[in-house]
């Protein structure tokens, strides 16, 4: 399952800031939205702004009381007026940009991305799903590690809820990336799932728990009375 796909993923990754400028260049065509160049990105708004630049596919450089080198003057083949500056929104997904909004000032922005960033530790890292999403030989299994010290190598601790028939899992090291499982055990994602097939561990909770842990999540607790995660795999064990 791709990660855009995954149920688990709440919010977005790579959250940024980039700073571009509107620039009209032609009556009949729409703004262009481009960043300014590197050397020049340390420009205020003041001296961008309803100011005429030069342009590419790639950047802009504003060129009233600016000095460009002939060299980055050559890239730019067109000309027009930077009409007014945007902070976009950005984020990635599948290791691909996607625009999530504009602004019109840095701190707006910066106040859009805090808000919609979930902050690692704080909130929105516990689950309570349908024990459905789970067969029944593999809430078995989940149980009978609740009721042992569950192995440090599978990288999450099983245990009972009191005066419940919910188990819970914490999962350890999130998430469960290649990029940081290399860096906290040593491991990749794939020699992961490897270690707790060998072990026994049921197909559908080896999905469900890395789906889960892919998507940073910390707590994950299994009721047959909780709510059906939708896009996850429901499973009609007798």
């Amino acid at each position: 399952m791709s990660h855009s796909k995954n149920p688990f993923v709440r919010g977005y990754d790579g959250l940024s800031v980039q700073r571009l400028l509107a620039i009209s260049y032609d009556d009949d065509c729409p703004l262009s939205y481009l960043p300014l160049h590197v050397s020049q990105s340390h420009l205020p708004d003041s001296q961008v702004e309803r100011h005429a630049c030069v342009f590419c596919d790639d950047f802009a450089l504003i060129t009233e009381g600016q000095n460009v080198p002939p060299e980055l003057d050559a890239q730019c083949p067109s000309h027009g007026i930077a009409r007014n500056l945007v902070y976009a929104v950005m984020a990635e997904e599948a290791g691909q940009p996607l625009h999530v909004g504009d602004t019109f000032s840095e701190e707006a922005a910066r106040e859009v991305v805090r808000r919609l960033r979930f902050e690692t530790g704080f909130y929105s890292r516990a689950w309570e799903i349908s024990s459905a999403h789970i067969t029944v030989e593999a809430g078995r299994y989940l149980a009978n590690l609740a009721d042992i010290a569950t192995p440090s190598g599978f990288l999450f601790v099983a245990f009972r809820i009191p005066y419940s028939p919910a188990v819970g899992v914490k999962l350890i090291a999130t998430p469960w990336t290649d990029e940081n499982l290399q860096r906290v055990e040593g491991i990749t994602a794939e020699r992961l799932q490897r270690e707790h097939r060998r072990k026994g561990m049921p197909e559908s909770l080896v999905e469900v728990l890395h789906l889960a842990a892919l998507a940073d999540v910390r707590l994950l607790i299994f009721d047959a009375d909780a709510p059906v995660l939708d896009g996850l795999t429901l499973y009609d064990d007798e």
